[in-house]
């Protein structure tokens, strides 16, 4: 299993896409083996979530995300952990221990840069 996180300064960052890097992590047996940071591509429609699927990804955790990142995600079969705050070994081992309590997407799109155009800021336009 291989376990994304966003990363903002060292805790699980409130927006997806605006954090610096992702935190994955390679887990076996319910142990990490083995830790990578990777950048986080432009925050732009279908970006990430094609990028994490094809670096392996089977789950996201972070604060917050659009409604139409969610669905982009959940096209590829990647779980979602949303609404978490902590710092990423926290969450981490909470998440390993079957202890992580999602919430809430903290993500609303108003106020945080994010615009108001979910579609172009968050998510898969559909292509026609």
């Amino acid at each position: 299993m291989k376990i994304a996180i966003a990363n903002d300064g060292g805790y699980v960052s409130s927006h997806f896409g605006h954090c610096a890097e992702y935190e994955l992590f390679s887990v076996e047996n319910g142990r990490v083996v083995s830790k990578l940071s990777v950048p986080t591509p432009a925050h732009e429609p279908c970006v990430l979530p094609e990028y994490l699927a094809r670096m392996g990804v089977d789950c996201v955790i972070a604060g917050g995300m659009g409604a139409r990142a969610q669905q982009s995600f959940e096209s590829h079969g990647i779980e979602l952990v949303l609404g978490v705050q902590g710092t990423i070994g926290d969450v981490l081992q909470a998440y390993l221990a079957g202890t992580l309590a999602g919430g809430e997407s903290a993500c609303s799109h108003s106020g945080h840069g994010c615009g108001s155009n979910q579609e172009r800021n968050d998510g898969c336009q559909s292509k026609s």
